[in-house]
């Protein structure tokens, strides 16, 4: 009777060993469909302040870039998230090629509603990828009292 609870057991080992091995198994290669989202995506950000403007100013609100680049296809997507400015958004664009503390023209616009969170996306020139990835790039958010700029925020990647 021992012999056949020992067989049993061993048995029973034997079919969970093989289910555990299954389902990780599984999970690799479930893995393996994502490593392109990882590998061809870089993941950016900034903090956005009054103080980051040039020249910078004494506003109160700040703000959030939340952003990701596919690297295979240049597509940027963006959210940014702010509070506490002194009005509405008028406007907000990405700018660049600019270092921070230096000023650069326009180089892709937010488009449609400016209530937080901003989202949209936007397919880069290779050049236009290179100086984001460079950290060339900055969000700038505009209103009434600031039309120049109420805050900013110099886009780096992430780690």
């Amino acid at each position: 009777m021992s012999s056949r609870l020992t067989h049993g057991s061993a048995l029973r080992r034997a079919l969970l060993a093989g289910a555990v091995a299954a389902m990780l198994g599984g999970c690799s290669s479930m893995s393996n469909m994502m490593p392109s989202m990882s590998k061809d995506t870089a993941q950016l950000g900034a903090t956005m302040s009054g103080t980051a403007e040039v020249p910078p100013n004494a506003s109160a609100g700040t703000g959030t870039v939340e952003a990701s680049l596919n690297k295979a296809t240049n597509l940027l997507r963006w959210k940014v998230s702010y509070s506490g400015l002194s009005g509405p958004v008028s406007a907000g664009h990405f700018h660049g090629p600019a270092m921070a503390g230096q000023n650069a023209g326009v180089v892709v616009p937010f488009k449609g509603s400016m209530a937080s969170p901003i989202e949209g996306e936007a397919t880069l020139t290779p050049e236009q990828a290179a100086d984001l990835m460079a950290g060339k790039w900055y969000a700038n958010l505009h209103t009434a009292a600031n039309p120049g700029g109420e805050i900013r925020g110099q886009v780096t990647p992430r780690p």
